[in-house]
């Protein structure tokens, strides 16, 4: 699956090129974010990597990753990516995503997941989309909860972060049949959170 432009008036996410590197290596700079050992941000000089490790993954099916523009700043502000992509019954996972600091707790995540989720609804057909975090990372886990998201259970010893460590994985879900609701859910929180519009 080809990633599309997708875009609202707060974010467009721009399928991954190289070009956008070095934009990434600058959002990723605000807040030392690799240093976080439970997520997979890459460190200095490890964006090439990280990028052409998502576009062989783009080649090969198993993914789909977009760099996240905030529309109003013009600026690159983090990545996400669908992952995991099933055809029967269509699946798909939403994660990979990450934000500069100063977007953290902002419109952005939410104008964002709206895209992928309706997309993967409206457009790809998925009858259930998940999300998977690390047992560590709480402010992911709540993230995923204010989304509208289910919690599905733990994998235990599921998967090695970078540092080469097992990571228990904490499950979510959407349904297709629970989407109109998410949907309304979702666009009355970026209401409040959003900026105004010019």
């Amino acid at each position: 699956m080809d990633p599309v432009r997708l875009e609202n008036p707060y974010v467009s996410l721009e399928p991954l090129q190289l070009a956008h590197i070095e934009p990434l290596e600058r959002a990723a700079a605000d807040g030392d974010l690799w240093k976080l050992w439970f997520t997979s941000v890459p460190a200095p000089g490890r964006m090439t990597d990280y990028v052409e490790a998502a576009l062989r993954g783009q080649e090969e099916g198993r993914m789909s990753p977009w760099a996240i523009r905030e529309n109003a700043s013009g600026e690159i502000v983090g990545s996400t990516r669908y992952y995991d992509i099933v055809n029967d019954p269509s699946r798909l996972a939403i994660g990979y995503t990450w934000y500069a600091r100063r977007w953290q707790r902002s419109h952005v995540n939410t104008a964002s997941k709206h895209l992928l989720l309706s997309n993967a609804f409206q457009n790809v057909g998925a009858v259930a989309v998940e999300f998977h975090t690390d047992a560590y990372n709480q402010d992911s886990q709540r993230a995923i909860e204010k989304l509208g998201a289910r919690r599905e259970g733990v994998l235990r010893a599921h998967k090695r972060r970078p540092d080469g460590s097992l990571r228990d994985t904490v499950c979510y879900s959407i349904l297709a049949t629970e989407w109109p609701d998410v949907d309304k859910w979702l666009q009355l929180r970026l209401a409040r959170l959003a900026p105004p519009q010019a």
